[in-house]
C-alpha cells in the first residue's frame, strides 16, 4: 500500500503576483479573494488540494511589501510565519515584471529567515505576457539570485504548468497521515469565506473611490430548515463619508455588491442563500484587535 503523504505549501510573493489564483486553481474551487487591486488577502487562507496519495495544505499568504499601517506590518509578519511554518515555499514572481526591488527584498529574506535546506521552488507567473527568451534569461537570472530547488513556467489564470507544479509538490511533501477528510478544501470558517466573497465584490465595484478601509464581518448564520441559510453581514468603513460612496446613490452600490455576492456563497454552498449587508462607520477598526482576529491576523504583530 502507498505511503500517504501530507504537507503545508507557503505560496509568497509581491502583491498581485497570482498567488490566489494559483491558490483557487489548485484546488479547483474559490477558496481566495481575487481582485486586480493589491493586498486584498488578509488571512492566511489554507486551500486543500488532493494530489494522488498526498494532500498539499496551501497557506496563501499576503502580498509582501513594505509595511506603513498596523495592519500591513500584520499581514507582512503573518506572510513570512507562513513561509517559516511550511514544508515547501512557492516563490511566485510575474513574468513580465521580472527580478523587482521588491522580489530582491523577499530572496533576501528567504536566505536570511528560513530555516537551512527548506526546499524553495519558483513560480514564474503569466508566462503568456513575454516571449519564450525573455523566459529562459529571468529564469537564469532568478536562480543566479537564490538556489531555488525547482523553477516552474505557469499561468495561474490560465492553468499552463499548473498540474505539473501540483504534481511535483505531492511528491515533495513528507509521508504522514492527512490533516484534512477528503472533501474538505478550505479550513477557513464559511461565515469568513462568505465575508471574503463580500468583500471582493466591494473591492472590485468601488475601484478607486474607497480606500482599503473597510472590512466586512458576518454577524450572523442562520441554517433555515429548508436548507437555506440567512446571512448577515456588516461592512465596517472608517469614515462617514465612506458610508455614503458603500451605499451608492438610491442604494444601487449595495444592492448591486449583495446581489453579486449572494450568487458566489451560493454557488460555492451549492443551496440557496439570503445575504443582508448592513454599512456601519467605525472609525478605528484598523487598531481594533478583534478585526484582526476576524482576519486570521495577530494584533501583537503589528507593533512596531
Amino acid at each position: 500500500m502507498t505511503e500517504r503523504r501530507c504537507g503545508l505549501v507557503a505560496l509568497i510573493g509581491e502583491p498581485n503576483a497570482g498567488k490566489s489564483t494559483l491558490l483557487n486553481r489548485m484546488v479547483g474551487a474559490k477558496v481566495s479573494i481575487v481582485t486586480h487591486k493589491v493586498q486584498t488577502t488578509r488571512a492566511r487562507i489554507r486551500g486543500i488540494a488532493i494530489e494522488g496519495d498526498a494532500q498539499l495544505v496551501f497557506i496563501d499568504t499576503p502580498g509582501l511589501f513594505r509595511p506603513r499601517r498596523r495592519l500591513d506590518r500584520a499581514m507582512v509578519k503573518a506572510a513570512w510565519g507562513g513561509a517559516a511554518d511550511a514544508d515547501v515555499v512557492v516563490l511566485l514572481i510575474e513574468a513580465h515584471r521580472g527580478l523587482t526591488e521588491g522580489v530582491e527584498t523577499i530572496i533576501e529574506t528567504i536566505a536570511n529567515q528560513l530555516p537551512r535546506g527548506r526546499r524553495v521552488a519558483l513560480a514564474i507567473n503569466k508566462i503568456d505576457r513575454v516571449k519564450a527568451e525573455v523566459l529562459l534569461d529571468l529564469s537564469a537570472k532568478m536562480n543566479a539570485a537564490f538556489d531555488f530547488t525547482a523553477t516552474f513556467m505557469i499561468s495561474a489564470e490560465r492553468g499552463h504548468g499548473v498540474e505539473d507544479l501540483r504534481r511535483w509538490l505531492a511528491d515533495q511533501v513528507p509521508e504522514g497521515p492527512w490533516l484534512y477528510p477528503e472533501d474538505q478544501i478550505a479550513d477557513l470558517p464559511l461565515r469568513l469565506i462568505a465575508a471574503e466573497m463580500t468583500r471582493e465584490k466591494l473591492t472590485l465595484r468601488l475601484h478607486q473611490e474607497l480606500p482599503y478601509e473597510l472590512t466586512v464581518e458576518t454577524e450572523s448564520w442562520q441554517e433555515r430548515k429548508d436548507g437555506s441559510v440567512r446571512i448577515d453581514q456588516v461592512i465596517y468603513v472608517a469614515r462617514d463619508g465612506h458610508k455614503g460612496i458603500a451605499l451608492g446613490p438610491k442604494g444601487e452600490t449595495i444592492k448591486a455588491v449583495g446581489k453579486a455576492a449572494r450568487e458566489e456563497i451560493k454557488a460555492f454552498l451549492g443551496r440557496e442563500a439570503h445575504l443582508f449587508l448592513t454599512v456601519k462607520v467605525r472609525p478605528n477598526w484598523l487598531d481594533e484587535a478583534e478585526r484582526f482576529t476576524e482576519m486570521g491576523l495577530d494584533y501583537r504583530d503589528g507593533e512596531t
